[in-house]
């Protein structure tokens, strides 16, 4: 009979036990690698940071897809390493030799589509776009950017918006929605017929509101395997620099409510993370235990998430030359999400 363990709490798998406590009246605390993944020597341009992971574990490795803040400009990269420990001498490799080009590209998202077994890696540029691949170890694979809206929305144009940014996607059984933010104040969401994907997103509406500050930018959406639970993360800044909010929903299009007892229902924020080397923790993902669109993470393995930090005493006057790098954070002890391991 499996048992799953975690935190002092025992369920049996064919027979799931309710948590002891409440997963909202717990909170995260998490231990921080050193910084692992930094800028690579570049014959084409000095890369001033690594910055905004995607990342899934295929094929015995990981593989991470980046943004690299150069002095040419934003692009986007790819590296892999079976083991963290490798990772800070993996190499980095820029994907604009591929049919994917050079120009603006930033802040993707990997996941692999089942139902066309694709490989997809949805990105910004001056509108959202994605590019595909059958091979994710492959970086010069990679298609040619297409869009994935033939104009942009009304809710993100002057006077309603003021635009949007960091897409994510992420499906059920039926649908897949593509969540953004503005750095304004607002979660968006987007959404198709699973069967129709990538194409038909429509329907872009305002799910969640705030200040500006509290509901910023860097969404991410999972959902909680044997569970009818899916959490967002969306970056937020404090004084103390920038920060992750947790929110939980039973349906990607229901509503979502805090899901932490922490202040500001925190995730990962300077004040719960031992070893932190960073200002906060900022624009990241969580290392799922699938690759596919449905975003799933297993609450029974402890969390963990891949973000971007910079030093504290490193003061810079322009945003891409902020010396973003790249480390992980693991959590520690019970927290909302493992509560939910059955």
């Amino acid at each position: 009979m499996a048992i799953c363990s975690w935190g002092g709490k025992q369920a049996l798998a064919n027979g799931p036990a309710e948590p002891a406590v409440s997963p909202a009246r717990l909170a995260f605390n998490w231990t921080s690698t050193p910084p692992l993944i930094a800028p690579r020597p570049d014959p084409v341009q000095t890369i001033h940071g690594v910055k905004d992971p995607s990342i899934v574990f295929a094929d015995g490795k990981y593989h991470v897809f980046l943004t690299t803040a150069g002095s040419a400009g934003w692009g986007l990269a790819y590296t892999s390493f079976e083991k963290w420990s490798d990772a800070p001498a993996a190499k980095i490799i820029p994907l604009d030799k591929s049919p994917m080009g050079p120009g603006y590209r930033a802040a993707p998202q990997v996941f692999y589509f089942a139902p066309q077994k694709t490989w997809y890696l949805v990105y910004q540029g001056a509108d959202p776009l994605y590019s595909t691949s059958k091979d994710i170890g492959d970086p010069l694979s990679w298609s040619a950017p297409k869009k994935f809206f033939p104009v942009e929305p009304d809710i993100v144009k002057p006077p309603q918006g003021v635009g949007w940014l960091d897409f994510w996607v992420i499906c059920d059984d039926s649908k897949c929605y593509m969540f953004a933010t503005d750095d304004n104040g607002r979660l968006l969401r987007s959404e198709t017929e699973l069967a129709n994907f990538p194409n038909g997103f429509h329907n872009t509406v305002a799910v969640m509101t705030g200040k500006k500050e509290d509901v910023f930018e860097a969404s991410n959406t999972y959902r909680v395997a044997r569970t009818d639970t899916y959490i967002t993360l969306v970056e937020a800044i404090s004084p103390q620099g920038r920060y992750f909010r947790i929110w939980k929903s039973d349906r990607l299009d229901g509503k979502w409510e805090p899901f932490s007892s922490a202040p500001m229902n925190g995730f990962a924020t300077r004040d719960n993370v031992e070893r932190i080397w960073s200002e906060g923790i900022s624009h990241g993902e969580l290392v799922r235990t699938n690759t596919d669109q449905t975003m799933t993470i297993d609450p029974c393995r402890p969390l963990e998430y891949l973000f971007q930090g910079n030093d504290p005493a490193v003061r810079v006057n322009d945003y891409i030359k902020i010396p973003y790098r790249l480390g992980v954070i693991t959590a520690k002890g019970e927290n909302p999400v493992s509560a939910l391991c059955r």
